[in-house]
């Protein structure tokens, strides 16, 4: 009896092993600091003008995935606003992508006035914030990016205005 119970452990442990490493494998979030050539995307503002993320490289860049039913994403929002009006002239640029449609987001606005781009990307935001280190699926989800196009910090969840500050920080004096 006490065979089968230790070769049903070791079974266990090996599959859950094999499975952590699918896993990791599959799923892992891109590392801080190397290169990440998937950012290179498109996706429509309100006006259903295609925005591309190009225009904004050579930036900090900080890329909130959100949802207007989301009420962590409407927390930090207020925070993000400030944010840009403080750090705008810095060479940081926040831009919001809804993952969600347009109707929603443009009702939300008209309560709130973002000062930072707002692009609409719908269920295919989902696969692009998975592709930038999503790995759990969840909003808020926000990436910072370097001024040469590396990921700096990924943020499953609320991301705050101090953490913001501290990612920051050593990219304003690294200039």
């Amino acid at each position: 009896m006490n065979k089968k119970i230790i070769l049903i452990v070791t079974a266990i442990a090996f599959v859950a092993m094999a499975a952590g490493l699918f896993v990791r494998q599959y799923f892992a979030a891109p590392e801080a600091g190397k290169p990440t050539p998937q950012i290179n995307f498109s996706l429509p503002d309100l006006a259903d003008t295609p925005q591309s993320v190009a225009q904004w490289q050579g930036k900090i860049l900080i890329i909130n995935f959100w949802a207007t039913w989301c009420p962590p994403c409407l927390k930090e929002i207020p925070e993000f606003i400030k944010l840009q009006d403080e750090y705008k002239d810095k060479g940081v640029q926040f831009v919001g992508i809804a993952i969600e449609d347009k109707q929603p987001v443009e009702d939300y606005l008209k309560r709130i006035k973002i000062n930072y781009p707002v692009l609409i990307g719908g269920e295919g935001a989902t696969m692009l914030a998975q592709q930038l280190g999503n790995v759990i699926n969840t909003v808020p989800f926000t990436v910072i990016i370097n001024q040469q196009g590396q990921i700096v910090h990924h943020q499953l969840g609320e991301l705050t205005r101090d953490k913001v500050l501290e990612v920051i920080a050593p990219l304003l004096t690294a200039k």
